[in-house]
């Protein structure tokens, strides 16, 4: 064991490994619920989780969970560099970042990208947009060198938006999306970024791992090109992908609280998300939760009957992968909610899951383009 630690430990210090920092600050439903908005922005904004997976538009990609995203990389765009803001979201595949193009109010208080700053940024007439569920996203596609980390990706295709959506951009603390899900689920047939950081070399394996700390806690981040050992230590469990579109796989058995199946008796698809903070779950099956739980419709519970509360584990590929109270009860000035999503699928798509944040919290995950599976390790 302390031989492979060792020889992993030499492998990311030869090269070709980037470990790039994640900061996580507060979300916008916490800003939204302190400042006493939050009930007249979800009646003004409905929104159903599920649109994302399931567009109606072939180059729609609804943005997810619009109130809950925590975790957040710089990235910069152009030579010279122009740093952003932006969520290394797993459950989508374009990069776009706001454009000094924009007149929306949401890209007034956003770093925009300017091309007439950048000696490297190529133009295109191809267009884009991409449909959220609280409106709609539309700008150019445009090409320049990339950085992430100290990556450098050359002719990265990027989108450079020219509307957004006013009310939800306008309150994010991000400016733009970094998708880093399968080509075949990008708007306008854009090469994902990941993509061309394989095909030009610039990482020594074809996969990348994340890890989100806990508590507002530091340290959470995106390691593109190696597994860090530091976090393996329970060993890693491999999942091969369901579908090469978003990091989809198949929970085999049922999903469970207290030893009792509760939902996906016959086996049902889940997708890993980075981009999701909470754990998403069918309408139906939300309720059931919320039951057994305790909480009251809305989610809520007492904050004191947390800590006795089962964990809810999910079956994958045959082992059981708990996550437990600690992770899916939410804090936030002596206000308690469990941190599930109820969300809309359609009927023939069957039982539909999403792993989020809180689900990828209790483990270093990785993703593995060059044998398309996702990894999984327990962290202590």
């Amino acid at each position: 064991m302390k031989l492979l630690l060792l020889l992993a430990l030499v492998a990311l210090a030869q090269g070709l490994v980037y470990r790039i920092p994640l900061r996580r600050v507060k979300s916008l439903r916490q800003t939204l619920r302190e400042q006493g908005l939050l009930e007249t922005y979800l009646k003004q904004h409905p929104y159903n989780l599920a649109a994302k997976y399931f567009p109606t538009r072939i180059s729609a990609e609804p943005l997810q969970n619009y109130l809950d995203n925590e975790y957040f990389g710089t990235i910069s765009i152009g030579t010279p560099a122009q740093e952003f803001t932006v969520v290394f979201d797993t459950g989508s595949s374009n990069l776009w970042v706001p454009s000094v193009y924009c007149s929306s109010l949401a890209c007034s208080n956003h770093n925009r990208f300017n091309p007439a700053d950048s000696s490297t940024f190529i133009s295109t007439n191809e267009s884009l947009y991409i449909a959220y569920g609280t409106g709609s996203m539309s700008g150019v596609l445009g090409y320049d060198t990339v950085t992430v980390a100290d990556i450098k990706v050359l002719n990265q295709i990027f989108g450079l938006a020219e509307t957004e959506p006013g009310a939800f951009f306008y309150y994010t603390p991000f400016d733009g999306i970094l998708g880093l899900a399968f080509p075949s689920i990008a708007s306008s047939g854009a090469t994902p970024v990941f993509d061309n950081m394989m095909m030009q070399g610039l990482v020594a394996k074809d996969l990348f791992s994340v890890y989100l700390s806990k508590d507002g806690q530091s340290g959470s981040f995106v390691l593109f090109g190696a597994i860090d050992p530091f976090y393996t230590t329970n060993g890693i469990t491999w999942i091969p992908l369901s579908a090469e579109t978003y990091w989809q796989i198949t929970v085999d058995r049922y999903v469970s609280i207290g030893g009792e199946g509760i939902a996906c008796a016959f086996g049902c698809q889940a997708i890993v998300d980075t981009g999701t903070s909470l754990l998403a779950v069918p309408e139906r099956v939300l309720s059931v939760i919320l039951g057994i739980l305790g909480a009251s419709s809305s989610g809520e519970i007492s904050c004191k009957a947390a800590s006795r509360l089962p964990s809810v584990v999910f079956h994958i590929n045959g082992k059981a992968f708990p996550v437990p109270p600690s992770a899916y009860v939410m804090e936030s000035n002596g206000y308690c909610t469990l941190g599930f999503q109820g969300m809309g699928v359609p009927t023939e798509s069957g039982e539909l899951w999403i792993l989020g944040d809180v689900f990828i919290r209790e483990y270093y995950v990785i993703f593995n383009r060059a044998k398309n599976m996702v990894g999984l390790s327990r962290l202590p």
